[in-house]
């Protein structure tokens, strides 16, 4: 019995990690392509390759999420808390992207975790989750948003006397790197989250030990990111890319490469899962507010905000549901 529901749950955090793709792609790509250094076919080429190469870079990240969020007890009643983690994920990663808000796909699996483990009187680890999910949270956009600020104006003080068509041209050739970079990150951050979910029902199943992942599990949560994100995710690739601020190249590339040093310091220092997705919304923003106050889309910017703040409670009462459906046919 536990090997099928184990083999479930495998399946089930691999469609999670699809809809992650597809939700997600808009992370790495959008700005690359509202401004034309790249078509969006050979974006989604380029972002799925690179998330699969960025799955490989770490693990560190999903140690952080398969063991410092919960405590899942052996058996049966621990895989039924993960499925319902993995339920509550997905149908809030669905509901957003069915209206093109750029949520966090990081956030809504802690909340589902989360609410998973409180709907079962489980144990949930809060030190784990103030201090590798809530402050960076709330910090990785305020850095993303001052970070992405400060290198703009620089930027522009450092090109002030440039050529606009001959930058434009330029920059649009550098978001090409800056946007492989974000792609890289989304792919070493986030098909990290489903690898540690994956291990926490191979350890609650009784066929792992400790938190080291193992090679296949690394590949095919590798896989089904890479998958997804080569789906494409257009409702919210129009969101971060025009609906926001119009952006030009040296605003395309100022962003990505703010939000790609973000990802990987937060990932290879501070193995926190922090969401792609606020990291790049607030760099978008940083590098928008430095044009003129009134070049962003405020009232857009605050929709998201709203989503982001509804994400770990949403997908954790979605969670904590479904739990309570498993927990009734399987009792």
């Amino acid at each position: 019995m536990e090997l099928i529901a184990v083999i479930t749950v495998i399946l089930v955090a691999l469609g999670f990690d699809y809809t992650n793709g597809f939700h997600d792609a808009a992370n790495a790509i959008a700005t690359s392509v509202s401004t034309r250094a790249l078509a969006p076919r050979t974006a989604l080429v380029m972002a799925a390759v690179l998330n699969l190469a960025g799955a490989f870079l770490g693990t560190e990240v999903a140690q952080t999420v398969g063991s410092g969020i919960i405590e899942a007890p052996s058996g049966l009643p621990g895989l039924t808390i993960v499925l319902a983690a993995l339920i509550g994920a997905i149908v809030w990663n669905l509901v957003t992207w069915w209206f093109g808000m750029p949520s966090s796909s990081s956030h809504a699996l802690i909340g589902g975790l989360v609410g998973a483990a409180l709907a079962s009187a489980g144990t949930v680890k809060w030190d784990g989750v103030v201090s590798k999910v809530i402050i960076p949270m709330v910090l990785s956009p305020v850095v993303g948003f001052l970070l992405a600020g400060m290198l703009m104006t620089a930027v522009l003080w450092l090109f002030r006397h440039g050529h606009p068509t001959r930058l434009g041209r330029g920059f649009r050739h550098a978001q090409t790197v800056s946007a492989a970079a974000m792609a890289l990150g989304h792919g070493l951050q986030d098909a990290q989250k489903t690898m540690g979910v994956i291990v926490l029902a191979l350890v609650v199943g009784g066929f792992h030990q400790g938190t080291d992942i193992p090679w296949w599990v690394i590949v095919l949560a590798a896989g089904a990111l890479s998958l997804g994100t080569y789906a494409g995710g257009w409702r919210i690739m129009r969101t971060l890319g025009r609906r926001i601020i119009d952006l030009d190249p040296p605003r395309g590339f100022t962003a990505e490469s703010t939000a790609s040093a973000v990802l990987y310091t937060t990932a290879f220092v501070f193995a926190a899962p922090i969401s792609t997705t606020q990291t790049i919304t607030s760099s978008i923003l940083g590098v928008g507010a430095t044009k003129r106050a009134s070049a962003v889309r405020w009232g857009v910017a605050g929709n998201i905000v709203v989503a982001w703040v509804l994400t770990i409670p949403m997908a954790a009462t979605v969670a904590a549901l479904a739990w309570l459906l498993l927990h009734s046919l399987t009792a």
